[in-house]
């Protein structure tokens, strides 16, 4: 290549990263509605605007983002990032789309520890509000994740295991020991695989280590942070754990969260609990919740870190996984495996599920008459979220008054 043509290359390459993150900024700051309104406004920018890639490769992308743990609307972010410009394309399709609502977050949490929002009396609606959507997310999750009686006793096992045994080892093991099971009843069975293929400017040996730096830290994380007492490094943990086990969308995300930082006291239910409200409000992706916890627990370098440990597994799973997905999508033993992961989710999401977040917000048959109107809402008007958490925080303000 001749310096000429040297130059022009790389001058284009540069004017891709431009719009990649100008495009997926505007996106950022516009894209409410949770992932699938998120995967709704990709498509229409991504694909009928600028063609950057076909409906089938699309729809070929959102499988792939929809079989792995994580943030799928984000993960499809970085999909189409690193479609057009490499791996820098897809870290900053990424910041792009996830920065404003980090910098909200981060903000918001600054104030609220000023103004003290902890103290006021909606808290109780919104925890209750917490309670609907998160039992929203987990009946759609099951229905597609344990289908069947197998994978429903998979899912059972894990609720009570971690149920049991609440603790982040027992989580991990929960997974591996699924995984193993999942294998030995699926692995002769045949799995629906999705058809076409997809080509990446990924090498299958980088995709290995990604997937190597994955796994290495979902498992070393939890043992050097018993090891070495850190808050830094237990934060750490939390966050990638919690990134690492989600399936079904970001409302799931908030019971591993809230289990891994309310009862340890880093941070207070209220304050948790109006951070919730306030990504309701936002636009973008869900997971940025975790800069708001780690702005409350440690200022702004908190929200950083945090953000930062939350995505990564998004991003070394979905970084990994794509040079090999036209081979692991046809792989029965994976896919069987798989299968056993997912339902294990299920129940370590229930399990979180229930303590704390039912356990600290229904308190009576009132808070439990309120759940149910707030979950109609919901499920049967087909109200947006930002709704109900409005409606949330002024019952819980008037039944407070009334009490």
């Amino acid at each position: 290549m001749t310096l000429k043509n040297e130059s022009r290359y790389l001058m284009n390459y540069f004017q891709k990263l431009i719009e990649i993150f100008v495009i997926s900024t505007r996106l950022g700051l516009t894209s409410f509605g949770g992932p699938v309104a998120h995967l709704s406004y990709f498509h229409q920018e991504y694909v009928r605007r600028r063609k950057w890639l076909s409906e089938k490769d699309y729809a070929d992308l959102v499988a792939l983002c929809q079989f792995l743990p994580g943030p799928a609307s984000s993960q499809v972010g970085i999909g189409i990032g690193v479609i057009r410009a490499g791996v820098i394309g897809g870290f900053i399709s990424f910041l792009g789309f996830t920065f404003p609502s980090v910098l909200a977050l981060i903000l918001f949490a600054l104030f609220a520890q000023q103004a003290g929002v902890g103290d006021f009396g909606f808290i109780h609606g919104l925890k209750i509000v917490a309670v609907v959507v998160v039992a929203h997310a987990i009946i759609g999750m099951a229905q597609n994740l344990t289908p069947d009686v197998k994978r429903k006793l998979i899912a059972l096992f894990a609720l009570l295991f971690t149920l049991l045994i609440p603790s982040a080892l027992a989580q991990v093991g929960a997974i591996f020991g699924a995984a193993v099971v999942g294998y030995w009843l699926y692995k002769g069975k045949n799995v629906e695989k999705s058809g076409g293929e997809l080509s990446f400017p990924l090498s299958k040996r980088f995709g290995a280590i990604c997937l190597l730096l994955f796994f290495g830290l979902l498992a070393g994380l939890p043992i050097a942070s018993y090891l070495i007492q850190s808050n830094w490094l237990a934060m750490i943990d939390s966050f990638y754990r919690a990134g690492s086990l989600v399936f079904g969308g970001g409302h799931v995300v908030l019971p591993l969260l809230e289990r891994e930082f309310v009862p340890t006291g880093m941070i207070s239910e209220q304050d948790f609990l109006a951070g919730y409200g306030a990504t309701q409000a936002v636009p973008g992706p869900l997971f940025t919740f975790a800069a708001y916890i780690g702005a409350t627990i440690s200022g702004w370098s908190g929200g950083v870190v945090a953000t930062i440990a939350i995505f990564t597994p998004a991003f070394l799973l979905i970084l990994g996984c794509l040079p090999f997905w036209n081979v692991l999508r046809q792989n029965k033993k994976v896919n069987a495996a798989l299968l056993g992961v997912n339902a294990a989710v299920v129940g370590i999401i229930i399990s979180a599920f229930y303590e704390p977040i039912w356990t600290s917000a229904i308190l009576s048959s009132v808070d439990f008459a309120f759940a149910a109107i707030l979950f109609s809402m919901l499920v049967y008007l087909k109200l947006p979220p930002w709704v109900i958490v409005l409606t949330g925080a002024i019952g819980g303000t008037l039944l407070a008054a009334l009490a």
